[in-house]
């Protein structure tokens, strides 16, 4: 059947990627949202939007938005319902098309327990696993606890003992439960060397699959993704040609249709690889594979679903030059990643080097705690490894940025380091390379910009003596100045003089000449270095656009009000999310890593545990309660701590 008009049932940049294809092929566009997305940009962008009062999972409001529109077709994206058969039986029940592969093989693949042994019926090597947390000693330590159900790296456990296995498990079927409804988990052996390599294939219904090469995703926080590539720097030829052949193998034992993944765990040391899971649907890093294929894969799943053939064969896929994909998150790498929120005060790509970014937020933007807190993928791609990493890290570097938290920072440091450059990406690269890794640049000078960007700022808006020169006084009075202080709580304070000629004196050796002046950038010369640098401001914040980042400058004001202080022993929430446990009551001693407040935010639970001994003064929050970062949780007298009465 032709589809003529597609309803995507997601949200922010899934939906904008699937509309960008989807309207170059002549579709109508209907997007849904939820309040929280009211102003996000893929809302104005859909043809026709409609509001759901529930959610995104609610797979009656989505059926009733497509009969309602007129859709002929349903593409459910990736994340919320795209894994669910229950949502694509309810999509062709409607008469609609559904965008995927058929509901029996998502709800085959999607219980990972039951697709292993498919796995091992089509011959395919899998880990060492059990169903029973009682035979963790025949997988072996260390070992994973996975979700049956899961994804996206919730309900995931690392365990290197028995001891603390039974903790483990809780914890991964709080997390699945809450994330999947299905609080099944299994056992897996953990292999902490490894690369995660996944086979993006494609299938119609006539039988006819292909393989399109292998990206590799084994850079990952907390289990989930940040920079993927391909090809991967371990895979040659016969390894590809091999993990291919394994894909397709499992891909015609199922009678698989449309795009999906066949991931992998490869051991860095043997180059063994063994099957993980499927993913049946369009995977969040398959721009990657478009770079460097050519092949549309959003056009691709909707040419299959609407029963048209592939039309090539394997033999007919070719591979160019070297893509890589990193995944730009409000998040603190500083504080474990933790996810931040906020609003994007600015948001706007360097004009070179050219990359192609996938974004589902714009300047204004508001990062809430509702959904993944992801912003954008940008993706580069070059003629070899190297130069696709360093373009990427540019392009990073050159984002003007600001407002949130992200891990901007952290993914150019990445990319340019020297493990990333060699292709030691293993699962365990952050490990390695820690986090601390952004370069302290451009702090100086950085302040003098903003210094004297807002001094053209405050002469802009002076309108008692518009005509009179800069700083112009009619005695010598002291030096103009400015007080900033760094997002790190780091103060630099600003001294200049407006020389006749135009320039300023910042001290007896320094000097800035400003070139020209606007309302979003600066063309200024700070000791003979000539630079445009951008600038937003957003209340008492600067944000100047650096050589290798965007920097906050918080305008310090000369007599600032007092402040409220946490109180001393105070232990706040490093993120916002849901108080789903509280573990102390007041007047007990606790330990130093004492476990005291479990939060839950984007379906993944964060552990607060004491900074030192003590006894506790206050519980300020409950179960159930919503905090924001930064919120008192509870407090420790430390003037109490010790072993006992000494």
């Amino acid at each position: 059947m032709t589809i003529t008009s597609l309803l995507v049932a997601n949200r922010g940049e899934i939906a904008r990627r699937v509309f960008r294809t989807a309207g170059s092929m002549g579709m109508h566009c209907i997007g849904v949202y939820v309040d929280a997305d009211a102003g996000a940009p893929f809302v104005g962008e859909a043809d026709l939007a409609l509001r759901l009062d529930t959610s995104y999972l609610d797979t009656d409001a989505m059926i009733a938005a497509a009969i309602s529109s007129g859709a002929d077709a349903v593409h459910p994206g990736y994340g919320f319902l795209s894994e669910n058969a229950g949502f694509a039986r309810a999509v062709e029940a409607a008469g609609l098309t559904w965008v995927g592969p058929p509901p029996s093989v998502i709800e085959a693949m999607g219980d990972k327990i039951a697709a292993k042994r498919m796995a091992i019926a089509a011959g395919v090597a899998t880990l060492p696993s059990s169903e029973d947390p009682a035979h963790d000693g025949e997988v072996g330590y260390p070992l994973l606890v996975k979700a049956s159900a899961g994804g996206g790296g919730k309900g995931m456990r690392v365990v290197r003992a028995a001891a603390d296995l039974g903790a483990a498990v809780d914890a991964s079927r709080r997390e699945a439960a809450s994330a999947f409804g299905d609080d099944r988990v299994f056992l897996e052996h953990y292999v902490a060397r490894s690369r995660h390599v996944e086979i993006q294939i494609l299938g119609d219904r006539y039988g006819s699959l292909v393989h399109l090469g292998e990206r590799e995703c084994s850079i990952q926080r907390r289990h989930q993704k940040i920079i993927e590539e391909s090809p991967s720097p371990v895979v040659d030829d016969t390894m590809r040609s091999s993990m291919g052949d394994a894909a397709l193998a499992l891909a015609r034992s199922i009678g698989y249709e449309s795009a999906g993944t066949v991931e992998f765990l490869v051991d860095d040391d043997t180059r063994a690889f063994f099957f993980l899971e499927v993913n049946t649907r369009l995977q969040v890093e398959h721009p990657v594979t478009e770079e460097i294929t050519g092949i549309d894969l959003v056009r691709e799943q909707l040419r299959i679903a609407g029963g048209e053939p592939l039309g090539y064969h394997q033999d007919d896929i070719a591979f160019a030059g070297h893509a890589i994909e990193a995944r730009l998150y409000a998040e603190d790498p500083a504080a474990g990643f933790l996810p931040a929120s906020g609003t994007l005060a600015a948001f706007a790509p360097a004009d070179r080097p050219r990359v192609r970014i996938d974004s589902g937020v714009e300047s204004g933007s508001t990062v809430g705690v509702d959904f993944d807190p992801m912003l954008a993928k940008m993706i580069s791609c070059a003629p070899t490894r190297h130069e696709a990493a360093r373009r990427l890290a540019l392009a990073l570097e050159g984002l003007h940025l600001g407002g949130v938290t992200t891990n901007r920072d952290f993914l150019a440091a990445a990319l340019r380091s020297d493990a990333f450059l060699d292709g030691a990406t293993t699962t365990d690269f952050i490990d390695r390379l820690g986090t601390d890794v952004a370069a302290d640049a451009d702090r100086d000078d950085a302040a003098v910009i903003g210094a004297l960007w807002l001094q053209g700022a405050n002469r802009t808006a002076d309108t008692t003596w518009p005509t009179a020169p800069s700083n112009w006084r009619n005695a010598r009075l002291p030096a103009e100045n400015a007080t900033f202080v760094l997002a790190d709580g780091d103060r630099r304070r600003v001294e200049y003089r407006a020389d006749r000629d135009g320039s300023f004196r910042l001290d007896p050796q320094r000097r800035a000449v400003v070139h020209r002046w606007s309302d979003t950038d600066i063309d200024i010369t700070v000791d003979g270095v000539r630079r445009v640098c951008r600038v937003t401001r957003a209340g008492q914040v600067l944000h100047v656009q650096m050589l290798h980042t965007t920097i906050a400058l918080t305008i310090l004001p000369r007599f600032p009000p007092p402040g409220s202080e946490a109180p001393t022993g105070g232990l706040i929430a490093p993120m916002p999310g849901a108080v789903i446990d509280v573990r102390v009551d007041v007047g007990e001693l606790v330990e130093a890593g004492q476990l005291l407040v479990v939060l839950e935010a984007m379906k993944m639970e964060h552990h607060v545990t004491a900074p030192f001994a003590g006894v506790v003064d206050a519980v300020v929050v409950g179960v159930g309660d919503q905090v924001d970062t930064g919120a008192l949780l509870l407090t420790i007298d430390v003037r109490e701590a010790g072993t006992g009465d000494g």
